[in-house]
């Protein structure tokens, strides 16, 4: 059977989710987006490896985020380009060189099927190129300048998906020929169709939404939402405190915001105080050991990590636990710098990240008046409370 690899594409933008974050990155259920998009990768028995496509702005984030879970068949984390046809491009060089057959899907398609992804997979085998679609149900319009132009025959019109599967050459001769003639093709099978080769449809599914707006999170949510009528809820609260000193040569994060003004914060991770003693106080509303506990100073995969991929990583090993965050209240006590300026920034990418409204997370910046190692102007310390429900 021919060998084959997957690109999952996550390097867009999401500027139409109007969120800090990323959409790939943002809760479904109990796990990010781009996670419920990579597992059904894991299940196929026909999937022997896949990378992952991410914007370079996210890289460290994205790998933070997914060294936290099992996925045995990720061979590689990398940089996506400016536009879909650049990504796949990376892509497909990450992969390994003997693969024959290539699966490319959005990583903003949780909801893929297996049945639909390896159907669409054994179709390519033979077919060479293939696209996971759907029939259209309404009235297609042709419009221009505000007036009906056509109502063209809906029967004859599909509504392209992901995956969009190739053999590994013809996908990588019709990226050649865009890239040398300029072209950019709304899909990746728009490139292969320019050369001459017929692709086929393979029926996909109306549940395999792509995420863009908050709507379609929404519609995503409900989809997976378990539904607990009759059980009884809990509701708990956690504390959290911790401390990090100023050091040398390092940038200053905190609540997932870099700030440009003065020293950064020594720690293992990104030393981004707040958000630890954000993560502490979930995982004791929970009854769970301490961050140390789930990412060691000892463990190489945390060095330098993004702190706001490990809050991710808490909220599914609260998801896995029965529990969901809703509402959160920190202090930060600081000299130096200035940490009002960025209250709003730094309370937008904690809602993002745990899924709860901006409204949910209490903030607020403070200084000790002189008084101890913060007065000196030694470091940052920070408190933290978190509710939540089972």
């Amino acid at each position: 059977m021919d060998k084959v690899g997957g690109i999952i594409v996550a390097a867009g933008r999401g500027e139409r989710m109007g969120s800090p974050l990323n959409k790939v990155y943002l809760p479904l259920g109990d796990d990010p987006v781009l996670v419920h998009s990579l597992r059904v990768f894991e299940d196929s028995k026909l999937i022997k490896s896949y990378v992952v496509a991410a914007g370079c702005s996210d890289l460290s984030f994205c790998r933070t985020l997914l060294s936290a879970y099992p996925l045995p068949k990720l061979a590689g984390i990398v940089a996506g380009g400016e536009t879909r046809q650049e990504s796949v491009a990376a892509g497909l060089k990450a992969l390994p060189q003997d693969c024959q057959v290539v699966v490319v899907h959005d990583g903003a398609r949780p909801l893929l099927s297996q049945e639909i992804l390896d159907g669409a997979v054994m179709r390519a085998m033979s077919a060479g190129a293939v696209v996971v679609a759907v029939q259209v149900k309404d009235t297609v319009k042709v419009v221009e300048d505000g007036e009906i132009k056509e109502t063209p025959n809906r029967s004859s019109l599909w509504i392209a998906q992901t995956p969009q599967v190739f053999h590994f050459a013809l996908l990588g001769e019709a990226l050649d020929a865009a890239r040398a003639s300029g072209c950019q093709g709304t899909d990746d099978a728009s490139l292969v169709e320019r050369l001459g080769h017929q692709v086929k449809v393979y029926p996909g599914s109306y549940e395999n939404i792509k995420i863009t707006t908050p709507e379609d999170l929404a519609v995503a949510q409900a989809f997976l939402e378990r539904r607990k009528d009759g059980e009884e809820q809990e509701i708990r609260t956690g504390l959290g405190y911790d401390v990090h000193p100023f050091c040398q040569g390092r940038p200053l994060f905190l609540g997932g915001v870099e700030i440009p003004e003065g020293l950064g914060l020594s720690g293992h991770s990104d030393g981004d105080v707040l958000l630890h003693a954000l993560m502490d106080a979930c995982l004791g509303a929970a009854g769970l050991p301490d961050i140390g506990h789930y990412f060691p100073p000892t463990d190489g995969r945390w060095k330098g990590a993004s702190s706001l991929a490990l809050l991710s990583v808490v909220r599914g090993i609260l998801a896995n636990k029965g529990y969901r965050v809703e509402q959160v209240d920190l202090v930060a006590a600081a000299e130096k710098p200035r940490v009002a300026p960025y209250l709003d920034q730094i309370r937008g990418r904690i809602a993002a990240v745990l899924g709860i409204p901006p409204s949910a997370v209490g903030l607020k910046a403070t200084t000790t008046e002189g008084l101890g190692f913060v007065g000196r102007g030694e470091g940052i310390a920070c408190w933290a409370i978190a509710t939540v429900r089972s």
